[in-house]
């Protein structure tokens, strides 16, 4: 077995661009422990951030190019005369061609966090003949965050990452297969959506027969449910775990990662990141999105009394749920914290802020308002969570488990909406007809 301590001792940044290259080549190459290895250096000052990543990104710009050319030049000749050994016929190449045409792209950005895929996605993309620009931009891009994210990995988990290396890994190979599995979802809704949307209202409202528009609340309803499966799976994992006691490893390492990352100097920063879990940030949403449903909304009374709902609901169900698993927190402070699993911040703050985002867009086509509303609620939560854990007051479980308590709660409520609207809607059709 190869010493890759000598061998980055000896042979430096160039060590580091081989054998990226020859691993997203197929080889037989652990790359990914070769970048942690190389953080760890970084972390040592043997070498350098900035040029272990350039080293790194380029062996895997090189890699992904010529995987690529391979595909390309070989290409369908090659698939006819030996493809059949494989099972794989001009059929099945037309197939895959015209779904890497629509969807494989997508792929190419996770790909590399997937055993496997990551080596072979690079020829697929050339012998179904993808646009080599539009390739180049989401694997040169997905590789470059790959490489980046396993050197600095390593660098912020320094000594610390011969410990960890395996937990990490093995959250990021869960973390690109469920991308995958969101992907492939994504592309199964596209394909089978007016099957799926029909079955899914079917069961959810039984009652409305007479609703047959594929419309924006079938769309709304379908999302929510989706996520509501989502959720519940992840809140029925969690609570497998905690009842094992299986959250020691990922408390530590999430931890160590944070308070790595965010020095002393993110101390004032992080207060400030703190006061938005709290009514700093919710007062003037609830506020803005009770206004915006008295101008915007159509079933005024019924957004309005959902909106108070979700929110004191949210923080009797968080209260409740803490009682329940009365867990014991850290001690902050040389103070021992109890009830900490879940996370009221985090629980709250997605539930307001989820909440309240689904209200507001609800009433709003544009799409770029929409990601940013989307991605603004997400940045919340996460700095939110951060803080609880800079500060040591909860740990990462407990803040993960709010985020899913959280989400099991706005998605149930959501649908529950959608599905009391529409049934008020048919019956002013009714007494109006």
């Amino acid at each position: 077995m190869w010493d890759w301590t000598a061998w980055l001792e000896q042979y430096g940044y160039g060590m580091i661009g081989l054998a990226v290259c020859l691993e997203i080549l197929a080889l037989p190459l652990p790359g990914d422990v070769m970048l942690s290895y190389t953080g760890l250096y970084v972390y040592e000052g043997k070498m350098n951030w900035f040029l272990s990543i350039l080293s790194a990104g380029a062996g895997a710009a090189v890699s992904i190019s010529l995987s690529y050319w391979i595909g390309y030049r070989l290409g369908k000749p090659f698939i006819v005369k030996y493809g059949h050994r494989i099972h794989l016929g001009e059929e099945q190449l037309s197939r895959i061609t015209a779904w890497f045409e629509k969807y494989g792209v997508k792929l190419l950005f996770i790909a590399y966090f997937i055993p496997g895929l990551k080596h072979i996605i690079g020829y697929f993309c050339g012998v179904t003949r993808m646009p080599f620009r539009r390739y180049a931009v989401f694997a040169y891009s997905g590789g470059l965050f790959w490489v980046s994210l396993f050197i600095s990995l390593g660098r912020v988990l320094g000594p610390k990452w011969e410990a960890y290396h395996s937990t990490v890994n093995r959250y990021m190979i869960i973390f690109g297969i469920a991308a995958a599995l969101l992907t492939l979802a994504i592309y199964f809704y596209r394909k089978y959506k007016r099957r799926v949307l029909a079955s899914v209202m079917d069961l959810l409202i039984d009652g409305v027969r007479h609703f047959n528009s594929l419309g924006k609340v079938r769309f709304l309803v379908l999302a929510s449910f989706a996520l509501l499966v989502v959720f519940v799976s992840l809140m029925l994992g969690m609570i497998q775990d905690f009842l094992a006691h299986e959250f020691s490893r990922f408390d530590e390492v999430t931890s160590y990662v944070i308070l790595t990352a965010y020095g002393p100097e993110w101390h004032d920063r992080m207060q400030l990141f703190a006061k938005l879990g709290t009514i700093y940030l919710y007062g003037p949403l609830i506020v803005t999105t009770s206004i915006w449903i008295l101008f915007r909304g159509r079933n005024k009374g019924l957004e309005l009394l959902f909106l108070c709902w979700v929110v004191i609901g949210g923080v009797l169900l968080e209260d409740g749920l803490r009682m329940l698993f009365h867990r014991a927190g850290p001690a902050a402070a040389g103070i021992q914290l109890s009830n900490t699993f879940p996370s009221e911040a985090t629980l709250t703050t997605i539930t307001v802020c989820g909440f309240s985002a689904f209200l507001l867009l609800r009433h709003y086509s544009a799409s770029l308002i929409r990601t940013f509303v989307f991605l603004f609620v997400i940045l919340v939560c996460l700095l939110v969570g951060i803080s609880r854990v800079y500060f040591n007051v909860q740990f990462p479980s407990d803040v993960a488990a709010g985020y899913v308590f959280g989400g099991v709660w706005i998605t149930l409520n959501a649908i529950l909406l959608e599905v009391l609207r529409k049934l008020q809607d048919n019956d002013a059709a009714i007494v109006a007809n």
